[in-house]
């Protein structure tokens, strides 16, 4: 894979970053830039801009040595500069902590692993993996959190559909994140929340799109009331379906 081009912001933030934490930084590496080109070239040149801000910035992270409350405080000087030039807040992981952060976020790390580009110093991802074991476990809690959840915020409707409503659109990005962590479970490529709504249907033996029909609702800020009653039971099976589809993986 060819590498990408760093943009110029990201230089800049390397240089704060240097001055603010002098030789105890490590490394800083960009990351989901790839992800970032997919997503333009899907929605074509023409496309509006994107719903979600947030997902439109340019993401990096940094490796230090170490990492004090003095150091937090000299960064929260840059970061409206950083922002305003199009990056989101770096993470910022102190070198012990790095290696032992895999297991614990082991999609959030596998996504920056498969997709970054280093920008200075030494790539704190050289050698290192995932562990599908990992990956499953951190899905099995996804998955049975937002069972729970659905469980109590419909007894919290009171049978209302208007609160059903909003309880569908509310959990719609978490369901959207959790059938997206699904499809890396599964080393399938999906480059959306759709795309992984039907490699879970497929997966599942789901007839009419229920995995889609609640992810396309990511962003969206309001459903009829009619519609959540449609909608709910669908969604609800559909998780219960995951839970047992994750409680029964292994890798293959």
């Amino acid at each position: 894979m060819s590498p990408m081009p760093i943009p110029d912001a990201v230089a800049a933030l390397e240089r704060d970053l240097r001055g603010i934490f002098g030789h105890r930084l490590q490394s800083v590496i960009v990351y989901g830039l790839r992800a970032q080109e997919a997503q333009r070239n899907a929605h074509g040149p023409h496309a509006a801009p994107a719903i979600n801000h947030a997902a439109a910035l340019t993401h990096t992270l940094a490796v230090v040595d170490t990492l004090s409350t003095d150091d937090l405080r000299a960064c929260t000087g840059h970061v409206q500069h950083w922002q305003d030039s199009g990056l989101d807040t770096p993470l910022l992981v102190a070198a012990h902590e790095f290696g032992r952060s895999l297991d614990v976020f082991p999609f959030e790390f596998g996504a920056i692993l498969g997709d970054h580009e280093l920008v200075s110093g030494a790539d704190p991802f050289d050698g290192l993996r995932v562990e599908p074991a990992d990956e499953r476990r951190a899905c099995e809690v996804q998955v049975r959190g937002h069972l729970l959840h659905l469980r109590e915020g419909y007894l919290e409707t009171r049978g209302r559909s208007d609160a059903l409503a909003v309880l569908i659109v509310e959990s719609a990005p978490a369901f959207a994140a959790l059938l997206t962590s699904v499809a890396r479970l599964d080393a399938v490529e999906a480059r959306d929340a759709a795309a992984a709504a039907r490699h879970v249907e497929r997966r599942l033996e789901l007839i009419s799109g229920p995995a889609a029909a609640i992810a396309a609702l990511a962003g969206v800020s309001e459903i009829p009331s009619a519609e959540a009653e449609r909608l709910f039971p669908p969604y609800l099976d559909t998780v219960e379906r995951l839970v047992t589809y994750i409680d029964r993986w292994t890798h293959p």
